[in-house]
């Protein structure tokens, strides 16, 4: 790769993609939002952000029609949504998957799910039970799912890097919040005062000043 960073030594294909990657050792943030002054390193994450001014929502699903100003949130809407192609155990499976129909609900809150498995994995909330344990610090957890997230940080996996940085996470709702400091998104908005945040905790802080 024939462009390499002065600062670093990270390299590049693409002299633009460089010049880019700089911004991050220089600060330099050449675009600017004509409505409130923020300014960004990138001309896509500029006009990502005048979204939130103008109210355009230019990604809208095919499936029910909901639009979304920003590709990433349209995307994780649609997964809500059966994907073509997908295989399932059973034809049962596959039809609860179209109609949306949830016929396993807990006993204790009512909150529904498609099948019993994740029916009996969210009763485990309930009932304290955790049959799930670390082989290495015997820690106890929910779900296989929630034990192979933690085993990451026996093994040092972190398979979930950020395209921008090339810092890496083992959680993938970490790499979404840290691609925040990048993209400038802060999806949490206050109705109150009309604050927007990145960060859900923070915005859960902030709304108890209203109290």
């Amino acid at each position: 790769m024939p462009f390499s960073c002065s600062e670093c030594g990270k390299c590049f294909k693409h002299k633009s993609v460089l010049v880019l990657h700089q911004r991050n050792h220089t600060g330099e943030k050449p675009y600017s939002c004509s409505e409130c002054g923020k300014c960004f390193k990138q001309k896509p994450h500029l006009v990502r952000h005048q979204r939130n001014h103008t109210g355009v929502k230019p990604y809208s699903c095919s499936e029910c029609g909901k639009c979304y100003n920003n590709k990433s949130h349209l995307i994780r809407h649609q997964r809500n949504h059966t994907e073509c192609g997908k295989c399932f155990h059973s034809k049962s499976h596959l039809q609860r998957n179209h109609t949306g129909e949830k016929p396993f609900s807990c006993s204790e809150c009512g909150k529904c799910f498609k099948q019993k498995s994740a029916l009996v994995i969210h009763q485990r909330n309930h009932t304290g039970e955790k049959p799930i344990s670390c082989s290495e610090c015997a820690k106890c957890f929910l779900s296989k799912s929630a034990l192979g997230i933690h085993e990451r940080i026996h093994t040092g996996e972190k398979p979930f890097s950020c395209s921008e940085c090339g810092k890496c996470f083992n959680r993938k709702s970490v790499l979404d919040t840290h691609q925040r400091i990048h993209t400038r998104e802060k999806p949490y908005s206050c109705s109150d005062c009309d604050l927007f945040f990145n960060h859900k905790s923070s915005f859960v802080k902030h709304q108890k000043t209203h109290i």
